[in-house]
């Protein structure tokens, strides 16, 4: 297992290592990106003023809240949150935990994300090279990425340990390393890791919507006329002789297509009628 020290300790120079948030820039496609990366870990350039970004500080004030959240809604209990690990093997890679899974080989990592264009999917692929990156540093085989939205709505994506992902990864940011032992500017590497296999598990609390709330209620107070309406149908589709084309009665047709399927229709004043799914 990595060996961990608590942030407080480690906030030394964040140069003496790739944490999992370059991580992210070094898989990326972004040249401007990695090169400023690059001369902040030679010490050549300032880290970029992240104080006035407000996602970012968003991020901040609901870490606790959204860890909390975590907790009550999956049973999960989170610890070593903020602490500092380095990986066993390559002390250039370490991480600044969110937290890890007590009695569980995962780690725990929680944003804040905007909710217009929001899906599972690209909250994933963009946190992908972090979550393995962590779990990499850790020697852990799970990620739970814990997402509170701008829409006041809680998403939680389980991400597996991809051994395969994770081999590119470790290739990429050692290239990278080398580059800033040497002085070699780098370039995007171009790395196309493959897509990790995501068992999702969705968990979103609905809560706050109004619209929710309102198909809610209606879902509730039709299931039964549903089953019955669906409990009839087969009933009058058995009752329909096999050689009939056609069933009519008590404002009701049953027909039978070439194919042999029945539908029915409800017959009207007029000779007008509706389909009855």
């Amino acid at each position: 297992m990595a060996d961990r020290v608590s942030a407080k300790a480690i906030m030394q120079d964040r140069s003496t290592f790739i944490g999992g948030s370059d991580a992210r820039v070094i898989m990326g496609n972004d040249q401007g990106a990695l090169l400023q990366l690059w001369k902040e870990k030679r010490s050549e350039s300032d880290p970029i003023d992240l104080s006035d970004n407000l996602i970012v500080q968003l991020g901040n004030a609901t870490e606790s809240l959204n860890r909390q959240w975590f907790e009550r809604r999956t049973g999960r209990a989170v610890i070593s949150v903020q602490q500092f690990a380095r990986h066993p093997s390559h002390a250039w890679m370490g991480a600044t935990l969110d937290g890890l899974i007590r009695n569980e080989s995962a780690v725990f990592e929680a944003k804040f994300m905007l909710p217009w264009a929001f899906s599972e999917e690209a909250a994933a692929d963009k946190h992908m090279a972090q979550l393995q990156h962590n779990m990499l540093v850790t020697q852990t085989r799970r990620a739970y990425l814990s997402i509170v939205t701008g829409g006041g709505k809680w998403v939680l994506i389980e991400v597996e340990a991809d051994p395969v992902y994770q081999t590119v990864l470790l290739q990429v940011e050692r290239i990278f390393w080398r580059c800033v032992c040497t002085g070699e500017v780098p370039e995007v590497f171009g790395a196309q890791a493959p897509k990790a296999k995501l068992p999702v598990v969705r968990v979103v609390d609905m809560t706050t919507s109004n619209a929710w709330a309102e198909y809610a209620a209606v879902f509730a107070r039709t299931r039964g006329a549903h089953a019955e309406h669906e409990s009839a149908r087969a009933e009058l589709k058995a009752m329909v002789p096999e050689d009939a084309k056609e069933a009519v009665g008590h404002g009701l047709r049953a027909k039978r297509s070439k194919a042999g399927s029945i539908s029915f229709e409800l017959m009207e004043q007029g000779g007008q009628h509706a389909p009855v799914q």
